[in-house]
This record gives C-alpha cells, structure tokens and sequence, in this order.
C-alpha cells in the first residue's frame, strides 16, 4: 500500500471518529439538557382566552353568514381553515400545520416570547402578517393587548392553502370582524395585496380590483410597492412613525416576501425567538433582517412544526386544549452544568482525533 493510500485511510478513519464523536456528543445533548417548563403567567392566561373568545367569534360568524364549516377540513370548528385553493391562493400550505395554529395557548407562548424579548407594558411592537395563518395574527395581537403593548400591524392578504382562503372572509374581514366584536381594539396600520410583487400580480385582475376595492371603502392605508425595497422601505417608515423609531420586537408571521425578503438566508432563522441573524445583503432584506439589522428581537412565526417542537405545542391537537392546559417549554437558559461538560469533552475529542490524524501523517 502506497503512503498516499494510507493517508488517505487514516483520514477517513479520522473523519469517521469525529463523525461518531459528533453524534454521540448530539444524542447525550438530546437526552439530558433539560427544556424548562413555562409557568403559564396571568398574562399569558389572559392572552389564551382572548384568542378563545376570538375564535368562537368567527366561528360564530360563520355559522349565521355562511357558507357552514367544512369539518373535514376544520374539525374542531374555529372557523379559520380556509379551502385548499381560491383566488386569493398563493403557495401550498400543510393542512396540520394550519390547525396547530389554532390553539388557544399560541397566544400564551406568544406573551412568553415577547416577554423574552423584552417587551413590557407600554410597548410597540410592529407585526408583518400574511393571510397564510390568521390564527396567529389572532395569537399575537391577542398576547400584545394582554400585555399592555401596542400592535402596529400590516396585513398582507394573499394566502397559503388552508389559510385565509375564503374570499369573503379575507384577512382584512377577520380583524375587522374581531374589531367590531371588540375583542381587538387596535385597527391594521396598513394592508397590502400580497403574493407575487406584494401587489397580487398573481391575481385574477377582476379578483384584484375588488380587493383593491375592498381595501379602499375600509380607510386603511394601502402599501402597493411591487419593487422589494421601495416596499420594505414603506413598511419600516410606518413602524417607525406609530413606535418613534423604538419598536420593541418585530414579529413575523407567515412567509410574505415583503417581510422576508429574497435570501436564502431565512431559511435558516428558528421559529420562535431570535436576536441573533446573519444578515444579507441590504437589496435582499424583508422587514424581518432590516429589523434584525436594528438590533430588534424577532419572533419567527413560520415553521409551524418547529415551532412545536421547540416550545412544546401539541401537533394538530383535537379536540383543542383548554386555555392554559398545555405544558410550554423552552429550552433557552436551561443549560446546565452537564450540558458544558459533553461540550466541553466533545470538543476535546476533535481535537484529539485532529491531532492523532496528524502525528500518524507525520
């Protein structure tokens, strides 16, 4: 055997400990760091029967304006499953994942994660939501009021299938539904179209000029910016006026291109909480990395599954839980004293194996 065969050998012999070391190291982090349980606050408790209120009130809705509730789709009859596809369908959406949005402690888990962020009584927060998930605009505008904060949101209409689909009870009819009902006291900053362009180019244009239409008898400011950073741009100048400049965190819900920009850098931010983004380059920014540029938190509301995981949600739970019943964890600040002694000897294992491989090169 020649000496490059047997380096060769020797380097996948090192490559297949480090390997081993690395998953070894992840299945004893997987097995012992503990997540914390989340005392559910009053805040919090508050927050989960607000968004209980709310969907009985859609639900109410639909019932006595129609059409009835597909319970195929939306057995547990919250009212805000749309259809698959209409004319206000985007991009495929995970039927699931829709109906894990609807539980009532989603607003409880957005009262921690805006705590965490640091977020207090007084507060403004700005909001960036897509049709694509209506129950999370109700969980976080839900958690903001019950908190004392202050939600500037823009509503952007275009859904994913099984969102807010239903073109007579668009997003825009859900939170002035709501409003009406007085179980939302604050009315949206501002609406936009929504899928492609951020103007509905997608659209039927019959179907877009009812819209616009629509948007227009309502009074709310209309942001119809096809080019991405003159959009992005117009979104932060109306955060900035309704918070002086000081938002308190940014939260994104669903996936509008106006709020997450075009890098395939946002793939990689977590659901959840996050403070700290690799930020692209400024002309493929959304809201949510001009935020992050700021030194604003970000809540991620978008990997519904994730999500899930992360804070302990139930999966498409039916029947749903009552407010306050479920167990949220979190793993941030749980690290304990075991989870730095395997990081720590996982680390020395690299270098050992890094250094073996060397001295046998030698």
């Amino acid at each position: 055997m020649g000496p490059l065969q047997t380096i060769d050998r020797r380097l996948k012999y090192s490559l297949v400990a480090a390997g081993i070391a690395s998953l070894s190291a992840w299945l004893l982090l997987q097995v012992i760091a503990p997540r914390r349980s989340v005392a559910w606050s009053a805040e919090m408790l508050e927050a989960s029967q607000r968004m209980e209120r709310a969907i009985t009130a859609v639900a109410r809705y639909r019932e006595s304006a129609g059409p009835p509730i597909d319970e195929s789709l939306d057995p547990n009859r919250t009212g805000l499953i749309g259809p698959e596809f209409s004319p206000l369908f985007t991009t495929l959406g995970q039927l699931e994942a829709k109906r894990t949005t609807t539980n009532p402690d989603m607003a409880g888990l957005v009262v921690h994660l805006l705590r965490r962020a640091g977020v207090s009584a007084g507060d403004t927060i700005a909001v960036g939501c897509s049709a694509s998930f209506p129950a999370l605009m109700i969980a976080t505008l839900t958690a903001a009021e019950a908190m004392g904060a202050h939600p500037v949101t823009i509503l952007s209409l275009g859904a994913s299938a099984y969102g807010a689909t239903r073109p007579d009870l668009n997003l825009l009819d859900i939170h002035e539904l709501l409003v009406s009902e007085g179980v939302l006291s604050t009315a949206a900053a501002a609406v936009s179209l929504g899928g492609t362009g951020d103007v509905g180019a997608d659209f039927d244009p019959a179907f877009r000029e009812s819209l616009l239409r629509q948007i227009a008898m309502s009074g709310i400011r209309l942001v119809h910016e096809p080019e991405l950073r003159e959009n992005v741009a117009r979104r932060m100048a109306i955060y900035d006026v309704a918070a002086a400049g000081r938002e308190a965190a940014f939260v994104n819900i669903g996936g509008a291109d106006a709020n997450l920009g075009t890098s395939p850098l946002v793939l990689r931010v977590e659901p959840g909480l996050t403070t700290d983004l690799a930020l692209p380059p400024p002309a493929q920014r959304g809201v949510l990395f001009e935020m992050a540029a700021r030194g604003v938190p970000v809540i991620h509301l978008l990997n519904i599954r994730g999500l899930a995981l992360r804070y302990g949600l139930p999966w498409d739970p039916i029947p749903l839980p009552e407010p306050g019943s479920g167990r949220l964890q979190d793993a941030a600040g749980s690290r304990d004293r075991r989870f730095w002694l395997i990081t720590g000897a996982y680390l020395v294992s690299l270098a050992l194996i890094a250094l073996a491989g060397g001295s046998r090169r030698a």
